[in-house]
């Protein structure tokens, strides 16, 4: 009997721990698959939106280095919803292609657990649900998200609690998943056992 191949979708607010929990699944063998690097690979130097952001956005958009200046687009889109959808326009099915591009490579590789960082997943609505087989949410409170994320990025404690606002809610994230890893309030080795739990029922 052929092995099944799993599409696990996994997603966090931002400073819920998600990057360390695709960590131990890698360590795992999984194949991550991480949008967020896919969506910043497309406006790094050379970037495959970087032509299209520079025809719609304009040179004002675009840093010395020839990448997207990330500060001034979000500056741009908080203030303007329509450049947000513009933006989108030109990213997300770059994203789909890749991320198809990378899923298949894993799979002629042999790999059986195939997991999609996905951080904007419930926001996405359908588009990513019908992709995947299960919906990994890695949860803590939002007091836990600020702490993290001001001692990791030195981000004003303003523009994190802008940042949270524009993501989906944690009761809309709950809502969506199929599993809940809770990372508040224990050690780095306990959500490790926890990860390790759920890996096993996918036969990693």
């Amino acid at each position: 009997m052929t092995q099944r191949t799993w599409r696990i979708g996994l997603t966090g607010g931002i400073g819920s721990g998600k990057s360390t929990v695709a960590g131990f699944l890698a360590r795992r063998c999984a194949a991550i698959i991480d949008a967020d690097a896919i969506s910043r690979s497309l406006t790094a130097p050379g970037g495959r939106a970087m032509e299209a952001i520079a025809h719609t956005f304009g040179a004002a958009m675009i840093g010395p280095d020839g990448a997207m200046d990330r500060q001034a687009m979000r500056e741009r889109v908080f203030q303007d919803p329509q450049a947000k959808r513009q933006l989108e326009h030109i990213i997300h099915p770059l994203v789909s292609q890749i991320t198809a591009e990378q899923a298949q490579a894993a799979v002629q590789a042999g790999r059986r657990v195939l997991v999609f960082d996905v951080p904007l997943l419930v926001e996405s609505g359908e588009r990513w649900r019908k992709q995947v087989d299960r919906v990994i949410v890695v949860d803590c409170d939002i007091s836990t998200q600020q702490q993290r994320v001001m001692a990791r990025s030195g981000l004003a404690a303003d523009e994190i609690e802008r940042i949270i606002q524009l993501q989906a809610s944690r009761a809309q994230r709950l809502a969506c998943a199929d599993i809940v890893l809770v990372n508040q309030g224990i050690s780095f080795d306990e959500l490790e056992a926890q990860v390790l739990q759920v890996a096993a029922d996918f036969g990693l």
